[in-house]
């Protein structure tokens, strides 16, 4: 028994001194003792390893025995270290910059650098590389870190000083802004296909929030011919071992170095043309499989980016086993400034633990990310044990700094002593942008509209009133649905007639239910293509009363979910008793060359006869769409599903219901549409498009308000929207027997003015339109469109014409939503 019992003490403390996780740390240096930042840190023959920080610390957990630990960075001679470890263990490093021999170069006969016969071999791999790996899951850790580096005091009338002292920043007004640290599960799987766990989620200053760091964000990949990223580009950029690379890139060959038993290729990339959309830096060959061992890149203003002033991009990749390579670690880095205010700052992602045969669950990849409610609730020891990347000394106060800061602000009384100051009442506020109370601790917020908006004019009811606000409440806390409640009201002074209107909106399950009810003086095209506020310039300024108007005093009531995936459904019933109206004032400002206004009917413009009689309308609506997507992302709030890669198909029905509640009308109409939105054709820009046919298979009895309208436009500017038309008149040629209704909209997103000096720093975007009408009485009316778009500002010159030849060009302000 005594043997017995040595035989298992050992054993147990065999096993715990194998199990128990050590810490390998140190500090990576260069030669002159000054730390690299972010080197890499793996176990030789394996994908798991660490980045060190910023300040070149790293730590890395390992069990106790015999490992060979690889040190690397870009642009430095790559350390092994033999290491034992039973205890924890301090294990600095100091890094050498790699030398580049240039001895044997072979230049052509044509003097061609060598770099371009390696970047052409590179160039044919780039496939191989991009499609030698089907799937692989992987673990991920990200930090992201900004700060600010400068600020004025203050800024448009707004306490600077004041609000940095309140978020940690020190009396300059400097300091960090953002620090977050996340751990995800990642999976992959061709074509595309990926689904991220977030596994833990740390934010200075917040112990609710979750963290911004997704993994699909940091994931890039050079081995494709261009980068998309959003709205950082405006303009993809060109991978320098793209196909089609040597028309954008020249390329230097700075050298070659050995390691284990590899050579090293080290290129500079130089784009052709400054304005190009391309990447600057270096990038690193391996000979033979001529894949990429790693690259520094930056891009700048000069390529057009937005929000900031440089970005640079580090990768480094280790090998998972003979034949396939994976990145080890991604950094970002960028710095930029506007008014006054200049920011820096970086993320990097760290990947381990590859698995390039896995097994994924059925259905895996419909949910693209999960954030479940507990992920950041791990506490300070927790992230001790876990985060592969050593916290540097700013970041630790930090971290203790807002922790204080963090339980403050979640308190009662401070969220309502910061409610109490937002929502002090001040006139010149509620002149420009309304009033708005808050109680967010209860999640209460009322709002009123700016008064600037409160007064409009048009011919029938002169100058009105119309002014209002709404309620709302958060009431489902899991899914984030709010109980809303909305009125307006209005006066005209001409016609003397009070309007007005409520609304509410209502989360039921998995149902959204709104009830409305008023009485309003509304356009008779039911797609709103003038405002309020251009209707009113042309009238009170021009003489001009585009805009026609009816009475409708309505109740409705509509239920809408999504049924299942990328299929929603919306149902809705409305009574309305309807209208027609005159003129009730010929006032402007001016009079130019005795100009009179047109009557309220469109067709009679000289006339002063209704439009239509008086009737009561019992209409049902119904409408489904399907686009084709089940991707979604699941927060502790609920689930938010993604825009599809693929178009949205819909089908709408409405049946005008005789006899019912007195109601006068008596039609079906059916509708089929599809519509995609930013169709990406690489480096020339997107396109979107709509489409949509209809027909009336009932049109026993029905009125001007119930026939197919169309989003027409003549007057300067107008709503650009996707199924807007430049020149087509508001009311004319709605229908009410059957349509089709096209449009094709392309931005070249620079890809033409980029190329011209000055003109390309405005970063203006090329549109193309064309747009489609046929009906019974306009055949084959087509537009064609071109013009330049600045943020949401377009300015576009169009040309009409029909079956009938006849041509009408004009030039058009939009703005683009």
């Amino acid at each position: 028994m005594k043997l017995t019992f040595i035989s298992l003490f050992l054993f147990l403390f065999s096993f715990n001194a194998f199990s128990q996780q050590l810490t390998l740390s140190g500090k990576i240096t260069d030669g002159q003792n000054k730390p690299v930042p972010f080197a890499a840190i793996y176990i030789k023959n394996t994908t798991k390893g660490t980045s060190a920080n910023s300040d070149g610390e790293y730590s890395l957990q390992l069990s106790a025995g015999a490992y060979t630990i690889e040190y690397k960075a870009v642009g430095y001679k790559q350390e092994s270290r033999q290491i034992t470890i039973n205890a924890n263990k301090v294990v600095n490093v100091a890094l050498t910059i790699e030398t580049y021999q240039l001895q044997d170069v072979k230049i052509s006969s044509g003097g061609e650098d060598p770099a371009y016969a390696i970047i052409r071999k590179a160039i044919r791999k780039r496939k191989v590389h991009l499609d030698e790996v089907n799937a692989y899951k992987c673990d991920v850790y990200i930090k992201g870190l900004q700060k600010l580096l400068s600020a004025p005091k203050k800024f448009m009338g707004f306490d600077v000083q004041k609000a940095a002292r309140e978020n940690g920043l020190d009396s300059n007004r400097r300091g960090i802004i953002y620090l977050s640290e996340s751990e995800s599960k990642y999976s992959f799987m061709k074509p595309g296909k990926v689904h991220e766990e977030m596994i833990s989620s740390k934010v200075s200053g917040s112990n609710k929030a979750f963290s911004f760091n997704r993994v699909s964000d940091m994931d890039v990949n050079f081995y494709k011919n261009i980068q998309e990223w959003g709205g950082l580009t405006t303009r993809p950029v060109i991978s320098p071992t793209a196909d089609n690379a040597l028309f954008y890139y020249k390329y230097k060959w700075i050298g070659e170095s050995e390691e284990n038993g590899g050579t090293i290729d080290k290129i500079q990339i130089i784009p052709k043309r400054d304005y190009d959309a391309c990447f600057k830096g270096y990038i690193y060959i391996l000979e033979d499989g001529w894949r990429i061992y790693g690259l520094d890149f930056y891009i700048t203003k000069k390529q057009n980016i937005n929000f900031v002033d440089t970005l640079k991009i580090t990768e480094q990749f280790f090998p998972v086993n003979r034949a396939v390579w994976m990145p080890s670690t991604i950094k970002f880095e960028f710095t930029g400034g506007l008014f006054g205010f200049k920011f820096g700052g970086y993320y990097i992602s760290v990947y381990k633990d590859y698995d390039i045969n896995p097994t994924f669950a059925k259905n895996e990849f419909n949910e693209v990310l999960r954030i479940t409610k507990d992920v950041n609730k791990k506490d300070s020891a927790f992230w001790e044990n876990e985060r592969p990347v050593p916290l540097t000394g700013e970041e630790k106060t930090d971290y203790e700094k807002k922790a204080v800061l963090a339980k403050k602000r979640e308190s009662k009384p401070y969220l309502d002593s910061l409610d109490s100051v937002n929502n002090k009442f001040k006139p010149f506020n509620l002149l420009l942008s309304g009033y708005h109370h808050r109680d967010r601790y209860k999640h209460e917020y009322f709002n009123l509209d700016p008064l600037v908006n409160i007064i409009s004019f048009n011919t029938v009811q002169g100058f009105y009133l119309n002014y209002g606000g709404n309620y709302s409440k958060l009431v489902d806390t899991l899914n984030n649905k709010y109980l809303v409640i909305g009125a307006k009201t209005g006066y005209g002074f001409s016609d003397k007639t009070f309007t007005g209107s409520v609304n509410t909106s209502v989360p039921v399950h998995s149902f959204t239910l709104n009830f409305d009810a008023g009485s309003v003086v509304t356009d008779l095209n039911n797609t709103q293509p003038i405002s309020s506020f251009v209707n009113s310039k042309y009238s009170l300024f021009g003489k001009e009363n585009d805009e026609k108007f009816y009475q409708k005093q309505y109740i409705s009531a509509s239920a809408s979910k999504r049924i299942m995936g990328g299929w929603q459904a919306s149902a809705t019933a409305e009574w309305a008793d309807r209208r027609a109206l005159e003129n009730s004032t010929s006032y402007s400002f001016f009079d130019p060359g005795n100009r009179q206004y047109t009557s309220n009917d469109p067709f009679l413009p000289n006339e002063n006869v209704p439009l239509f009689p008086e009737n009561q309308a019992f209409t049902v609506t119904l409408r489904t769409t399907y686009d084709f997507s089940d991707k979604y992302e699941t927060y502790p709030s609920g689930k938010r599903y993604l825009p599809s890669p693929y178009p949205t198909i819909g089908l709408s029905y409405i049946k005008g219901v005789d006899g019912f509640l007195g109601s006068d009308v008596n039609y079906d109409q059916l509708q089929f549409d599809v519509t995609k939105s930013n169709i990406s054709l690489g480096v020339v820009g997107r396109t979107s498009f709509y489409v949509a046919a209809g027909k009336f298979l009932n049109n026993s009895q029905l009125y001007y308000p119930d026939y197919k309208q169309f989003a027409g436009n003549e007057l300067f500017p107008y709503k650009a929207n996707l199924d807007s038309f430049l020149l087509l008149n508001y009311y004319n040629f709605s229908t009410y027997t059957e349509y089709i209704d096209a449009h094709l909209e392309h931005d070249f997103s620079g890809f033409i003015l980029n190329k011209i000096p000055l003109i390309r720093k405005l970063k203006l975007h090329e549109i193309v339109d064309v747009n489609y009408l046929s009906t019974p009485t306009l055949k084959n009316y087509t537009e064609l469109g071109f013009g330049l778009q600045y943020l949401n500002f377009r300015l576009m010159y169009g040309t009409s014409f029909n079956s009938g030849s006849n041509i009408h060009s004009a030039l058009r302000l939009g703005l683009s939503f």
